[in-house]
């Protein structure tokens, strides 16, 4: 693959998705940059991920510990295990920038997450950043705003 369609962009969101809701989290972690993040803002519309506190601003290594630790065998809070399932819409494809390996997707989806009685529903719109490497799409940055960040929450355990 030399430059990605726009279908092409469309397909990878939705495979992200399907690897997230089987559980295959490291075959998920094979689609990043080596210096991607993953960013989850607290405020709506914030802009800030270091001078303002997020849900979540991991860099590789501690996107790797959460893989490790929900792929363990010793990890005693996921037994039974959490499951998550997502419903999304068609994403949007915002920017094509062939000639500076840049592409951008914005895709509003609903996340539920559950384990044992317990199950909730988050509101959200990812934005990836996508590049292509040795001809495959790869995630550069993943961005998820919740609805209602503001909200108290409880522990999100997988990976909207």
């Amino acid at each position: 693959m030399s430059f990605p369609s726009r279908d092409d962009l469309i397909d990878f969101i939705y495979d992200e998705a399907r690897m997230l809701d089987e559980g295959r989290f490291s075959e998920w972690m094979e689609l990043w940059m080596p210096d991607g993040i993953y960013w989850m803002p607290l405020d709506y519309k914030q802009t800030d991920p270091d001078c303002i506190t997020s849900l979540l601003y991991e860099d590789q290594f501690m996107l790797r510990l959460r893989v490790e630790r929900l792929n363990g065998a010793r990890t005693f809070s996921q037994k039974p295990k959490s499951r998550c399932h997502h419903v999304i819409q068609r994403p949007f494809v915002d920017v094509m920038e062939d000639a500076a390996n840049r592409y951008v997707t914005n895709t509003n989806m609903h996340y539920v997450e559950t384990r044992l009685d317990e199950q909730f529903l988050l509101a959200i719109t990812a934005t990836h950043e996508l590049c292509v490497v040795d001809g495959k799409i790869r995630i550069a940055n993943k961005r998820v705003d919740l609805l209602n960040s503001d909200a108290a929450f409880g522990n999100i355990q997988l990976l909207p």
